[in-house]
Formats: structure tokens, sequence, C-alpha cells
């Protein structure tokens, strides 16, 4: 299952954009997202006739996947929070400098 499942690769110009952490942080979402698409598919023959087992598996599985997504969403939230903030900060200072005397 270690197989590379980003859907379209990312223009080189895009890669300057992001910090190797960040897009290290993608490419394990892309990654993750992958591997449970190749689980669902697994399981789907499963489904009708689970077992004790398998249902608390899946639970356990609901219940770390839903944390690492929330901790996702919080992650790409503070990084588009800083980017306005840091772009926010640069048309300031334009501003400053011209009002100042």
């Amino acid at each position: 299952m270690d197989t590379d499942t980003r859907p379209h690769p990312t223009p080189k110009d895009d890669d300057d954009l992001l910090s190797p952490l960040e897009q290290e942080v993608l490419d394990a979402y892309a990654k993750l997202a992958g591997n449970l698409d190749n689980l669902s598919t697994i399981l789907a023959g499963l489904a009708d006739n689970p077992s004790v087992e398998i249902l608390d598996a899946l639970r356990g599985l609901e219940r770390k996947t839903s944390t690492v997504f929330t901790l996702l969403k919080a992650s790409v939230y503070s990084i588009v929070l800083q980017q306005e903030i840091f772009g926010d900060e640069g048309e300031g200072e334009g501003l400053g400098h011209a009002v100042r005397r």
C-alpha cells in the first residue's frame, strides 16, 4: 500500500510557495487518503458479514483518522492565516512609510 496517490503532480512553481515540511504534510495526507481508499475497497467485501474484531478495529481506526484529520485542518488553517497576516503586514508597511514624514 506504499504508493504515490497524488491525483495531479504539483507544478514546480507551486513548490516554492510551501516549505518542505508543509509539502511533506500535504504528501502524507494524500498518501493517507489513498491508503484509506484502498482499505475501503478491500473491506467492501467484508461489509456483508462484519465480525466483532473488525468492527472494533474500524472504530479505533475511525478515532485515529478523525484526530489526524482535525489536526490537519488546524495546520492548514494556521498556514493560511499566517500567509494572510504576512500579506497584510507587507501591505501595511507600504502604507506606513507613505504616511510618515
